[in-house]
């Protein structure tokens, strides 16, 4: 899709980087461009910064933190299915569901389908926590997004989004 939109001028600068920026093996990445997508890269580094500074999902690693929002993404699910969602070994996986089950985040239940197997699942407590969590970051993000831009300048956050997300979307491997 080609854009007619034009890409603000006043791009937030990252902190000069100590090696250059490599080009596309095609050689086909103009400066402009480069720059722009170091620019993307740094600001998205930031907002996730500020964002988890607004709510934490507890001291957790981040492998047990992909597997709490695993679960709270996909729902239930049985250990197996978990170590392969995450590219690990099932005695990794039991180790992280051991962590979490001990700090009161997960829970299991035998498998209705397989007596054999448990499906883990996020506690109550943990889910709300999620959700309180995900709420004060949105809180966060509304009042920064009320208190610094013009109604104009958020539609042109929305079209930004929109391009970032078609972006995102193409894959490029």
């Amino acid at each position: 899709m080609t854009s007619s939109a034009s890409v603000p001028s006043a791009l937030p600068t990252a902190a000069p980087s100590t090696s250059s920026a490599v080009a596309p093996s095609d050689g086909t990445a103009r400066a402009d461009t480069i720059e722009l997508a170091e620019s993307i890269r740094a600001v998205s580094v930031r907002l996730s910064r500020r964002l988890r500074e607004q709510s934490t999902v507890g001291d957790f690693t981040p492998s047990q933190k992909n597997v709490i929002v695993r679960l709270d993404r996909d729902g239930a699910a049985t250990l197996s299915a978990l170590a392969r969602a995450e590219g690990m070994k099932p005695q990794s996986m039991a180790a992280i569901l051991s962590v979490l089950s001990e700090a009161s985040v997960v829970q299991r239940e035998p498998d209705p389908g397989d007596k054999r197997q448990h499906l883990w699942s996020l506690t109550d407590h943990a889910h709300e926590s999620l959700l309180a969590g995900r709420a004060a970051r949105t809180d966060w993000l509304v009042r920064a997004v009320r208190a610094t831009l013009s109604a104009r300048e958020e539609a042109e956050l929305r079209r930004g989004i929109a391009l970032l997300t078609e972006v995102i979307g193409n894959r490029v491997d």
